[in-house]
């Protein structure tokens, strides 16, 4: 559920308001890069991911049949904890399991199981046998594939990404670049022509699912981010189109 302002309790002074961005953002609940649709105080510098801004109290996640996650301000204990969908490090919100101890950032969490754009479909995999497209190795974390399984993307893989652009992003444009200025996705330019030489190594049916999974990697990119639509995908993948 959506609304244009709510009060939140990480930031009690001001309210939040609802705006869509096309700027980059770092969620100041689960400290996860975002873009899209957010909460923001328009008199602090201080956003959420929606995941995080309306968060639900208990989740249960097809990958973990015996868990009941509690989303949690922060994680338990003081030894570091990681994402067991992304592998990145737990540094803020977070949905934990007490009786398994498993911890999910929140984006990650709600990831969606299919991404379909009516013609594409990726599933999301907890583990997958073949190896990620961007880093060639196997069974690093939670993984969207293509139909035809030829075509694998770590969501770890997918974060790096981000956070690489994110901070070139910062040293290019500063922390308070304007809304009109787009994220320049230097990183998927060469994801693609790396897809473009697996595709010369395919034929048939599996070549024209894998071409049609390359072009549906904005998808993932956006749920990864925490806003999976269409638009924000339309927005993702005009930049990835420059390169």
């Amino acid at each position: 559920m959506k609304y244009n302002e709510i009060s939140h309790f990480s930031h009690p002074q001001h309210k939040l308001k609802f705006e869509y961005t096309e700027t980059p953002f770092k969620c100041d609940g689960c400290k996860e890069v975002g873009i899209g649709s957010r909460y923001k105080c328009a008199t602090c510098d201080f956003d959420l991911h929606m995941h995080c801004a309306i968060p639900t109290p208990s989740i249960f996640h097809p990958f973990y049949t015996k868990c009941s996650f509690q989303f949690l301000s922060r994680a338990p204990g003081d030894s570091p904890r990681y994402c067991n969908a992304c592998e990145k490090d737990i540094t803020g919100f977070v949905y934990h399991c007490r009786s398994c101890g498993f911890d999910l950032h929140p984006c990650c969490a709600k990831l969606p199981m299919v991404l379909d754009d009516g013609e594409v479909k990726l599933y999301l995999y907890r583990k997958v046998s073949s190896s990620c497209h961007k880093c060639g190795r196997k069974g690093r974390s939670w993984s969207y594939r293509s139909k035809c399984k030829k075509y694998n993307l770590h969501v770890a893989c997918v974060k790096e990404m981000l956070v690489e652009t994110w901070h070139e992003f910062l040293r290019t444009h500063g922390k308070s670049s304007s809304g009109s200025r787009k994220l320049e996705m230097t990183r998927i330019p060469s994801l693609r022509n790396m897809l473009q030489s697996h595709h010369h190594k395919s034929r048939g049916k599996a070549k024209k699912c894998c071409e049609m999974a390359g072009l549906a990697v904005q998808f993932v990119i956006s749920a990864v981010l925490g806003d999976p639509t269409t638009l924000i995908a339309g927005v993702i993948g005009s930049l990835m189109s420059r390169g």
